[in-house]
């Protein structure tokens, strides 16, 4: 039997977080949205993983972490049911608050029809066992035309079950598609591969994106770790007196309207990608990294995995 979840008055997101982060991404909507959050694909594959999974996440709020990224399609939904076992336990235990944390996941291409959005919602929603998603995002462009995804996307929100919604892989025709569409203007973030050795964003999407205040959701930030092997990387973090892996966090953290979600499930990792918030990078280290890593002079594929 579905669960029926009850109607509530939609708000924005929460306007000051409260993770001891020094800096927040301004929405469109005047909310705050925290800089760095806690990427979960991966998680919630193994029964046997499940009690580290859920540790994992719990030690991210603990440390100070508030925004949370998962998805439907992450373990068939075990991402979601880690996420929310931890979220229950933290709630509890306190001092950690719902309406201090950010929840971020996403519908699959297949289920974005109209009602599709709103029944992968509420199943989300029992998977995570909370009451609203704060921003809900579209995984990547399907066969549903971005109108039916939009007008779920609206409903939701007109019923409080989303606080807002985004979109995830979109590139620049897409994002411009979206505008053309009723409420497509409402979106609120785009997440994309983003690092320093992936980085054709900022040719065009980057540029489209800050003209429409829509702000950018970064995963794979550290390019799934191979940054971390980076000799500029060593360089620029010695300078700093950090690992390279968190200089190449601080690259991305660097820009005002980018938030970073790089996937982390020990405690040393989770730690220092906590503290790449306070690394302020150099003109000096930004020449290095951009010798290194040439900026796009045309445009280039939008980067996935």
């Amino acid at each position: 039997m579905r669960r029926v979840l009850p109607a509530i008055h939609p708000a924005p997101l929460p306007r000051v977080p409260r993770s001891g982060l020094v800096r927040a991404i301004n929405l469109p909507d005047g909310s705050l949205f925290p800089c760095l959050g806690l990427g979960t694909w991966r998680l919630g594959e193994s029964a046997a993983q499940r009690a580290a999974d859920i540790a994992a996440v719990r030690q991210a709020l603990e440390i100070g972490y508030r925004l949370i990224d998962t998805a439907e399609m992450y373990g068939d939904g075990g991402a979601e049911r880690v996420v929310g076992e931890a979220l229950n336990q933290a709630f509890r235990a306190g001092p950690v608050r719902r309406e201090d944390t950010v929840i971020v996941t996403k519908v699959l291409p297949t289920n974005a029809s109209r009602k599709g959005v709103v029944a992968a919602c509420e199943r989300s929603l029992t998977r995570l066992g909370i009451d609203h998603i704060d921003v809900f995002l579209l995984h990547w462009r399907g066969r549903h035309p971005l109108a039916e995804t939009v007008a779920g996307f609206e409903a939701l929100r007109s019923r409080g079950l989303i606080r807002a919604w985004g979109v995830s892989n979109f590139d620049v025709d897409d994002i411009e598609e979206l505008w053309s569409v009723a409420d497509g203007d409402r979106c609120v973030v785009n997440q994309v591969y983003y690092s320093a050795s992936k980085r054709g964003i900022e040719f065009d999407l980057l540029p489209a994106q800050r003209a429409r205040r829509l702000a950018t959701m970064a995963y794979c930030p550290i390019d799934q770790g191979a940054l971390a092997e980076e000799a500029v990387f060593a360089q620029v973090g010695r300078r700093h007196g950090v690992s390279a892996a968190q200089a190449a966090l601080a690259w991305v953290l660097r820009q005002p309207d980018v938030a970073a979600i790089p996937k982390a499930s020990r405690e040393s990792h989770l730690r220092d990608n906590f503290a790449a918030v306070h690394i302020a990078l150099t003109p000096l280290d930004l020449a290095a990294i951009d010798e290194r890593f040439r900026p796009p002079t045309r445009k280039q594929p939008l980067a996935m995995t």
